[in-house]
C-alpha cells in the first residue's frame, strides 16, 4: 500500500514533459496580435512612406492556434482573407489605409492677385483623405505666383489656387518672332495686354501697325501664332 500511494505521489509531482506541453499549446488560441500583422503585410504598398496600416480585429476573437505560418492575401478592396490550413479556418478582416502627403500650407493670408512670398508657406505631412485636390509640395512650384483668390492661413494650396505672373504686360516693348521653314525673323511691337508664359496676346507690329495674336514666350518676347 505505502509503495502504490509512493509511486501516485511521484506521478503527480513529475514535471511535465514536452507531449504535454505541446498538447497544452495546441489547445490554445491563435494571438489576435499575429493575426493583424499577417493582415498588415498583406496589404500592398503597407511599408511606403506616409503610409499606415490598421487590421480592425476584435481583441476579443478565439481561434485555434494554427502551427504553421497564417496565409493572408487581398480579397477585396478594404479586405484581407487570412486563413489557417490545419486546423482549418479562414477570416476576412477590414483593413483601414492611411496615406499621408507632404503639402504647401498657407502660413499668412495672400490677397488675390498678389505674389505669393516665401515666408508666407510650410510645408505640411496631411492625410490624403482629407484633401480635395493634390496639393503642391514644393516651395519652389508656389514662390512668386499670384493668388487667384484669398489664401488664408490653414489653406492647402493647390496649382488651381495660383496663376503665372506675368512676363509681358501692357504697353511693354516686345520682340515679335515668327518661324517658317528653318527661318527666324524678328520684329518690334507693343503688348495690348498682359500674359503669363505659353499666353495669348496681342501685340501691334510698331513697322507695320498690324495687330497679331502671339504666344508669351519670356519676358519682352512672343512668337507670333496663326489665328
Amino acid at each position: 500500500m505505502a509503495r502504490v500511494l509512493a509511486l501516485l505521489l511521484l506521478a503527480l509531482l513529475a514535471p511535465t514533459t514536452p507531449l504535454d506541453v505541446g498538447a497544452q499549446q495546441g489547445a490554445g488560441h491563435h494571438p489576435v496580435a499575429a493575426i493583424r500583422a499577417a493582415v498588415v503585410a498583406a496589404v500592398p504598398d503597407a511599408g511606403a512612406p506616409g503610409t499606415t496600416v490598421e487590421a480592425l480585429v476584435d481583441d476579443r476573437l478565439r481561434l485555434p492556434a494554427c502551427p504553421q505560418a497564417l496565409q493572408a492575401a487581398p480579397a477585396r478592396p478594404g479586405t484581407v482573407e487570412v486563413r489557417c490550413a490545419a486546423p482549418a479556418w479562414r477570416l476576412y478582416v477590414p483593413v483601414r489605409v492611411r496615406r499621408s502627403v507632404p503639402v504647401l500650407v498657407v502660413r499668412q493670408p495672400v490677397a488675390p492677385g498678389a505674389p505669393v512670398p516665401a515666408e508666407a508657406l510650410a510645408v505640411e505631412t496631411r492625410e490624403v483623405a482629407g484633401l480635395a485636390s493634390p496639393g503642391l509640395s514644393d516651395p519652389a512650384q508656389a514662390v512668386g505666383q499670384l493668388a487667384r483668390r484669398l489664401l488664408v492661413p490653414g489653406t492647402v494650396l493647390t496649382a488651381r489656387d495660383l496663376a503665372a505672373a506675368p512676363v509681358i504686360r501692357r504697353g511693354d516693348a516686345v520682340a515679335l518672332i515668327a518661324r517658317a521653314g528653318g527661318i527666324e525673323v524678328r520684329a518690334e511691337g507693343r503688348a495690348l495686354g498682359d500674359a503669363a508664359p505659353g499666353d495669348r496676346v496681342n501685340v501691334e507690329n510698331l513697322a507695320t501697325r498690324r495687330i497679331v495674336q502671339a504666344r508669351a514666350r519670356g519676358a519682352g518676347e512672343a512668337e507670333v501664332t496663326a489665328r
